[in-house]
């Protein structure tokens, strides 16, 4: 179930925007006072199924030294957004990020910490589509207690694994795959890649503007252009009036 090391690295790079072991170890279970939608067994359970999909070294030792779900925070990115538009957080909702840009490499305001707010209809559609997701994860945790008869996450690694390649749960193991891939690189604000734990695993700067590039680094190649100005290419050319 897990995507580790190149593999992880290839999954991102597919993805526009985007190994069981026999011993458990005990889940690390979120503070009950910052969850927004979870219950504390939820969250565990969320945690305990994310970190199969991108174990981390207290996951898999060949993770060492790579960050992953646990690392990064998936939890919380599930959780705020499950409880994005709950009583009380109309005003700010956690839906889209203002921007365009943070404080991360550059000085002046984060605006990336400010959340547009969502117009009626807006509301409406993410009401509906939270409130599909809600049932899901309240239907998924259920039945991965179920199959591990009693509490997933007192289950092993590998019976984890077993898990959640299982029909019954497919759709809800495809819906956390995506969510947790979300999490591990979404910006920061949005409740996951905490300590930029993800984008620092892939090599990504994250939002870099508005520094820009120099008018050097504009007019420098940096290669040969694998689009040759021959055959059709030079004809359209032609006809634009640029050659």
């Amino acid at each position: 179930m897990s995507a580790s090391g190149p593999r992880r690295r290839a999954i991102i790079a597919a993805i526009p925007v985007a190994a069981g072991l026999a011993a458990c170890t005990s889940p690390r279970k979120p503070q009950p006072g910052t969850l927004l939608y979870f219950t504390g067994h939820q969250a565990a359970v969320v945690e305990a199924a994310t970190a199969r999909i991108a174990p981390g070294p207290r996951d898999d030792p060949a993770e060492a030294g790579h960050p992953g779900a646990r690392e990064a925070g998936v939890t919380g990115y599930i959780d705020t957004m499950l409880g994005a538009l709950q009583d009380g957080a109309l005003q700010d909702p956690k839906v889209f990020a203002g921007g365009p840009w943070s404080n991360r490499h550059t000085s002046g305001p984060d605006l990336m910490a400010r959340f547009t707010p969502l117009d009626p209809v807006a509301q409406i559609a993410w009401r509906k589509r939270l409130a599909t997701w809600q049932e899901q994860y309240r239907q998924g945790v259920a039945s991965l207690d179920k199959l591990a008869g009693g509490d997933f996450t007192k289950a092993s690694h590998q019976e984890q694994d077993k898990i959640l390649a299982m029909r019954p749960v497919s759709e809800f193991t495809s819906l956390l795959f995506e969510h947790t891939i979300e999490g591990l690189y979404a910006s920061p604000e949005y409740g996951g890649n905490r300590g930029l734990a993800g984008w620092k695993e892939i090599g990504f700067p994250g939002d870099i503007q508005p520094r820009g590039y120099s008018a050097d680094e504009v007019e420098r190649s940096d290669g040969h252009d694998p689009v040759d100005n021959t055959g059709i290419v030079a004809d359209v050319l032609k006809i634009l009036g640029v050659v």
